[in-house]
């Protein structure tokens, strides 16, 4: 089944698009790239660690996180991925996938066959090259996760990953007013910053009391964003977005 986007609100071409200018023609192949869509429930696996796939997913809609297990089966939460995103576009050149994804909210996933992807890349050299940049962002994005979790303390944790969320979701026109959907549980962000639940909540709590965030539910508000971006040493630049609005 093909995805029915307009090329406006193809969450693909939105995504490709904050970090590399593409073409008519090349939005055209991007818009017809043929796709299976499925719904998947949250909290569910998209694909496993030792997976062999022979198609990649990208996220339409909802939220996702790759993450990585102990032997003891702790969870460690190596980045969260929204709408636009091909979590493991990897496997189109590595045979076995090192890492798992699963679902943090109900998603809409297109999967795309690495033949299809193998021939819109051999037709459209400038595709692969966006791909391949997206790749290398994703390992500035773990480059950045591995500073975070390894050195910043408890508030200043949680902000930086508040503030790239925001970001990235604004570069995908899925922010208004400094405010977001953000479908992610206390249990989810301690798996992400190597924190207990309980000490998730307690950051929380003191960002709230001290203004630096609004929640309602799943809802994020930012009232002062120089303020949380000073807080998390946020700085954009490890995103690369193209489009510096979404940086700002």
């Amino acid at each position: 089944m093909h995805s029915s986007f307009h090329p406006d609100h193809n969450p693909l071409i939105r995504k490709i698009e904050s970090v590399f200018t593409l073409t008519e023609d090349e939005r055209q192949a991007l818009e017809t790239l043929p796709m299976q869509v499925q719904v998947i429930k949250d909290r569910q696996d998209i694909v496993r660690e030792g997976d062999r796939p022979s198609r990649s997913c990208l996220l339409l809609s909802g939220f996702a996180c790759t993450y990585k297990l102990t032997a003891g089966g702790k969870r460690q939460i190596v980045s969260f991925n929204i709408p636009g995103d091909i979590p493991d576009l990897q496997s189109l050149h590595l045979k076995v996938l090192d890492n798992s994804v699963a679902t943090n909210s109900s998603c809409s996933v297109g999967f795309i066959t690495h033949e299809a992807l193998r021939d819109i890349c051999t037709r459209h050299p400038r595709i692969a090259a966006a791909f391949w940049r997206e790749t290398l962002i994703d390992a500035a994005i773990f480059r950045e996760w591995v500073t975070n979790v390894g050195r910043r303390d408890g508030m200043s944790r949680m902000a930086h990953v508040l503030c790239e969320l925001m970001v990235r979701l604004r570069a995908v026109g899925l922010v208004e007013d400094h405010a977001c959907d953000l479908p992610i549980t206390q249990g989810e962000f301690a798996d992400a910053l190597g924190f207990t639940t309980v000490h998730v909540n307690r950051v929380l709590q003191q960002m709230r009391a001290e203004g630096l965030i609004e929640t309602n539910g799943t809802r994020l508000k930012v009232p002062d964003w120089n303020r949380l971006k000073e807080a998390g040493e946020f700085d954009p630049t490890y995103l690369h977005l193209e489009n510096g609005q979404a940086a700002a």
